[in-house]
């Protein structure tokens, strides 16, 4: 099979009726209206645009005149990301007069398909510039497409299985990533009042996706590894009866209850484990011995062989079981909780396209509006989020307002801590609670107090920040756990009209299975990321880091900027609710549309495309780095056109016609690849990639987590910020893919330990005296 592999047309989608109430709601912003964008660049400004235009700016999306538009090689990238814009035909010099009038211009000055103008043609705009390694630099000047991205900020080296190379979805994960990050960039740029040149950096946007691994390389000497259908030491991924589901076998308190459910469906089905009766808040997977693992994954494999997927996911979302289907387009347009959320729109061509990343409200009257301190450039300085919630999809989000300005105080227990905090107890850290380096990575630059939800005292301290202090409220709990504090919109709204909140959970704060709980690998499988990742004769894997943790808080970032500017310029109050599942979907909208307009479905299939051959990881020597010889090294290449065969062809010794267009080398693409990796094979990862980068052909090596922390042209951005921790002690922080030509960004401190501020909030911010606080304390409120 050549290219990306397809399943057979379908019959007609099935899809799941929507009620008319669902479609009651809106994803725009009457706020952002005025805000005039243009754009000119490759899909990965398309995508952005789309972004904008669906929270309430006005874009234009310029198509070059006399040649293709970039967009348009794909035709389900064009109906999606074209929506909800107006799209003309421009040269470059009208081009550029549009873009004069403009308050933001999007543009990918490194794609050679696109218009390319110079921003001194509209200096009055902010351009917003997305490459895939940044305007200077060592490699700015490199080609990369999705491949080349992806080898290059060290997510793809740890995706795939150990026996193969390092693979990417057949989908453009790093323009997914991008899409968010840079619309959130756009609106900061706004936020700042300064017009400017917005340097997006591809890889980088796609390096903190890997949840900091290459910062965390600086303390552990971890390179990454594949490890195939696995999380850790057990299996993550199942065939069941007609295809696949995610279920990580797990404990401790937050899987206990899972594992507790796992264990009784599995003994009502007469398959008998001994194993199986454990207490599951005290058992661990990773103290586990291999025979053990061995036969509690015999017993649950041998349940779930015999059931179909859709049997599996009804179950889990009867029983509140942590498991999820590897979706495809078939089953998400059949989704009753995507058709209560009124997810897919149609169009006069698209019976069903994603809509939108969020669902938004807005609400009259503020007593304070919110505005930047005038003392600082940072975009958000003077803007003040109040942050509930645990793990990462959350937090990241927050962390993207910390890096440019704002105050981010972090709502924390010690008696409920989060569950990234845990994992470290569960590794038996020696820092206990504060010995999580995840969650330090996460949350850097942010501050953090301990109150006890569960007393009336403590709400009463949130709801006096939410009126005296916060801005906005973001949180990421379940859907029932803030109304059951008494903190949902609803009720803090009646004391602060002018409150910007964000909720962001993973199935939203709506629909029949709102209530259903995950974490990032079952957001992977029922969004489709599984599906598409990996090879075409194996299990679906997902790429590293569980994508809906890292994709989502992108999205999320970007609705919250546009909630807060909104505020800005009427005053009013918003709340905003995002679905992590929908987040993904969204990112995959090309790949629903193709479904929608033939009844294919792409597949996985290794690093292939439908487009391009070679296009591929293939092997290197191994290198010397620091003293010892490192092994399983590869490089990305790939050729878009006939033109730049013909040079790689030349210099790898396979200048044969039968090879000479894009068709015949598809027909053939085994030996293509044999070709190429033959070349490869006896040079560094570096050689290849200098020598074709310098001819015109993509070629960029694959990093591991090693090679990015020591990456030349991360360290000419500045990726790595370099910070102490009261407990980890002396650490690499990692920035986003953001750089600002007129605005400061950075961290200031690691992230908070437990309570670390209490003494600010309760007595700077609240005013709080000590004997004030010590009954708070006796009562049980400080925790």
């Amino acid at each position: 099979m050549t290219g990306a592999a397809h399943e057979a047309p379908t019959e007609a989608p099935t899809v799941a009726a929507t009620s008319a109430a669902a479609l009651d709601r809106t994803s725009s912003l009457p706020g952002l209206a005025s805000v005039r964008v243009v754009e000119l660049g490759g899909e990965p400004a398309a995508r952005t645009g789309r972004v904008l235009a669906d929270l309430g700016a006005k874009v234009t999306r310029v198509s070059p005149a006399g040649r293709a538009d970039p967009l348009a090689q794909r035709r389900a990238a064009w109906l999606a990301w074209t929506q909800a814009k107006t799209v003309t035909v421009l040269d470059d010099h009208d081009a550029a007069a549009l873009a004069a009038g403009a308050d933001l211009v999007l543009d990918t000055p490194h794609d050679p398909d696109s218009i390319v103008l110079d921003p001194t043609c509209a200096p009055d705009a902010t351009w917003v510039r997305i490459t895939p390694f940044g305007l200077d630099g060592p490699r700015s000047g490199w080609r990369a497409s999705d491949l080349g991205v992806m080898a290059a900020s060290g997510n793809m080296f740890p995706t795939g299985d150990p026996d193969r190379a390092p693979v990417r979805a057949v989908e453009p994960t790093s323009y997914g990533h991008v899409a968010g990050e840079a619309a959130f960039a756009a609106l900061s740029a706004l936020a700042s009042g300064r017009r400017q040149i917005v340097d997006v950096s591809m890889q980088e946007c796609v390096t903190i996706a890997n949840m900091g691994g290459a910062g965390r390389f600086a303390r552990s000497g971890a390179r990454g590894r594949r490890i195939g259908a696995r999380i850790g030491a057990t299996r993550e991924i199942w065939p069941s009866a007609d295809g696949f589901v995610s279920f990580g076998i797990r404990g401790g308190a937050s899987r206990a209850a899972s594992m507790r459910i796992i264990a009784s469906l599995v003994r009502e089905a007469g398959i008998v484990e001994p194993l199986l009766e454990q207490d599951w808040a005290a058992w661990s997977a990773e103290s586990a011995t291999a025979d053990d693992l061995a036969a509690i994954e015999r017993a649950i494999g041998a349940y779930f062989a015999t059931r179909s997927m859709r049997e599996l996911y009804e179950t889990a979302v009867a029983t509140n079981l942590m498991l999820a289907p590897a979706n495809t387009p078939r089953e998400l347009l059949a989704s009753p909780q995507l058709a209560a959320r009124a997810f897919f729109t149609s169009t006069d061509e698209v019976s069903h396209l994603p809509h939108s990343i969020a669902r938004i409200r807005t609400r009259s009257g503020s007593n304070r509006i919110a505005a930047r301190d005038p003392s600082s450039s940072s975009p958000w300085a003077g803007v003040k989020i109040l942050e509930l919630g645990a793990g990462a999809a959350g937090p990241i989000a927050s962390r993207y307002f910390a890096e440019h300005g704002a105050t981010v105080l972090r709502i924390e227990s010690r008696t409920r801590p989060d569950f990234l905090r845990a994992m470290a107890v569960g590794a038996k850290s020696p820092h206990g609670l504060e010995g999580s380096e995840l969650y330090d990575a996460l949350n850097c630059a942010k501050r953090d107090v301990t109150l006890n939800l569960k007393h009336p005292d403590a709400i009463a301290l949130v709801r006096r920040l939410v009126v005296e202090w916060a801005d906005a409220v973001a949180e990421n709990f379940a859907p029932r756990a803030m109304a059951s504090f008494g903190l949902d919109y609803e009720s803090l709204a009646a004391i602060a009209p002018g409150l910007v909140m964000i909720s962001a959970c993973l199935n939203g704060q709506t629909g029949p299975h709102k209530d259903y709980p995950g974490f990032g690998g079952q957001g992977a499988a029922l969004s489709g990321w599984n599906w598409i990742t990996g090879w075409a004769d194996r299990e679906p894997l997902g790429p590293f880091g569980t994508i809906t943790d890292s994709l989502a808080p992108r999205y999320v970032a970007s609705a919250l900027a546009a909630g807060l500017l909104h505020r800005r310029r009427t005053g009013d109050g918003v709340y905003i609710d995002v679905s992590q599942v929908e987040c993904g979907v969204f990112a995959l909208s090309p790949w629903v549309v193709d479904y929608c307009l033939d009844g294919s479905i792409a597949t996985r299939d290794g690093n292939r495309s439908r487009l391009a051959a070679p296009h591929g990881a293939f092997p290197c020597a191994d290198e010397r780095v620091d003293g010892r010889t490192v092994a399983d090294r590869w490089v990305a290449v790939a050729c878009h056109c006939d033109a730049e065969w013909n040079v790689l062809a030349g210099i790898i010794g396979a200048a044969d016609p039968a090879f000479a267009t894009v068709a015949q080398r598809l027909a053939r693409v085994d030996e293509v690849e044999q070709l190429v990796a033959a070349y490869t094979s006896t040079r560094s990862r570096d050689e290849v990639a200098t020598t074709l980068q310098s001819v015109g052909v993509e070629a960029v090596p694959v990093s591991d987590f090693g090679d990015v922390f020591a990456d030349a042209q991360l360290a000419h951005r500045g990726h790595f910020v370099s910070l102490v921790h009261p407990f980890l002690g002396p650490g690499s922080y990692e920035r986003s893919g953001i750089r600002n030509s007129d605005a400061d960004a950075g961290y200031w401190r690691a992230a908070p330990t437990l309570g670390q501020d209490n003494e600010w909030v309760l007595g700077d911010l609240l005013g709080l005296g000590t004997t004030e606080i010590e009954r708070l304390k006796d009562a049980g409120a400080l925790d």
